[in-house]
């Protein structure tokens, strides 16, 4: 079972020490077995090149029938020794579940030794792999490593890349959709761009490729199915930018790929990662069940540095004006974040939060769809 830790204390999920750093959270849901599955990367320090090893925690739901807050009971922590290649560190969790056979992927990547994303890519060197584990009970128990990076050509070309970080999703039609970005091998104005895309299978985790990329510079991205008054689904991409605003493009599965939004979603610094979600529109005081898709999205709100994590509102994904003002939901420094939607108007999320660094803890919040309207009005 790998070792074990005792349970957190207050909104703490990973608490980084000396020699032990915790970043890059991901969050699921397991809706079958009512609990939440946090993943994070340990590390020596905070570089990227010091990962050692993914760890994992369950937390376990509880409604208070008089306030209707939702607290989690944690369990101790976990360290995930069957995500590792001998030689190489693992990054990059990215969890995401199969609803049919009831198997949970959790994808990451492994780097060899300690070279960096850098080094990749300006020596055009590619030392990442892209692997997965699965387990069918919860995370209790997990199969070996399988190692996709020989059976997909695209890989073979780009400088470097990673999946997510954060959740991938399933859509209703059943197909498993993991977020990806690459670095193109070949150098365009004296530089190798990044560019978004995902990795998909439609026969429940046997085969996998790659969709066509976003014709736009992005890199760490999340993905969530979404739909209007037509009933029309389309996959919503929103990614890293390197600074102004984010990334954000829609794929309505005809066979033409991804089309850009112009979005006017604040980026922050040289960039950041962020989370979304998709959920089902809530009743607003209409007799009427509204079958649209709506979006949550989580990421740093200040413009300049890692600040005040905001949670964003969308009631029309495909436009992408519609983004309510950010409700602050943690003050002070604020990194990377992992929302996912736990049902009947419920949201969790995992973010690395701290007073004087936002690499100093991981912490959760679970709040309303209430809450979020109460945010976004202040």
């Amino acid at each position: 079972m790998g070792n074990k830790t005792s349970a957190p204390v207050g909104n703490t999920v990973f608490l980084s020490k000396k020699h032990n750093v915790y970043r890059i959270p991901a969050l699921f849901y397991d809706n079958d077995r009512k609990i939440l599955m946090a993943f994070a990367e340990k590390r020596r320090n905070s570089s990227d090149a010091s990962a050692k090893a993914l760890v994992m925690r369950t937390g376990t739901l509880h409604k208070d029938a008089t306030t209707h807050k939702v607290r989690v009971k944690w369990s101790g922590l976990k360290l995930v020794k069957e995500a590792k290649i001998q030689g190489y560190r693992p990054m990059n969790p990215c969890p995401l579940y199969e609803k049919t056979s009831k198997t949970l992927f959790l994808f990451f990547i492994c780097v060899e030794g300690t070279y960096s994303e850098q080094f990749q890519i300006i020596f055009n060197c590619n030392k990442a792999r892209l692997c997965y584990i699965t387990s069918k009970d919860g995370g209790q128990s997990w199969s070996g490593v399988n190692d996709l990076t020989g059976k997909l050509r695209e890989i073979k070309s780009w400088a470097t890349f990673a999946v997510g970080p954060g959740h991938g999703i399933q859509t209703e039609s059943g197909r498993l959709i993991v977020p990806v970005y690459g670095y193109e091998s070949r150098i365009k104005n004296c530089r190798r761009n990044p560019y978004s895309l995902f990795l998909y299978s439609d026969d429940k985790g046997k085969t996998w490729q790659f969709i066509s990329k976003i014709e736009k510079v992005s890199l760490e991205c999340e993905m969530a199915e979404v739909s209007d008054d037509t009933g029309l689904k389309s996959i919503y991409c929103n990614a890293r930018s390197k600074g102004g605003c984010r990334v954000e493009a829609l794929n309505k599965n005809d066979g033409n790929g991804f089309s850009i939004l112009q979005s006017k979603l604040v980026e922050t610094g040289g960039g950041c990662q962020g989370s979304v979600v998709s959920f089902p529109a809530q009743n607003e005081g209409t007799q009427d069940k509204n079958p649209n898709k709506w979006l949550l999205y989580s990421h740093p709100s200040s413009k300049s540095k890692r600040s005040d994590l905001g949670v964003y509102l969308n009631k029309v994904p495909s436009d992408s004006s519609a983004w309510s003002k950010p409700w602050i939901i943690n003050r002070g420094p604020s990194g990377y974040s992992d929302l996912a939607y736990i049902g009947d108007g419920y949201f969790a999320l995992l973010m690395e939060c701290g007073k004087q660094s936002e690499i100093e803890q991981i912490a959760y919040k679970v709040f309303s769809y209430k809450d979020i309207l109460y945010g976004i009005r202040e």
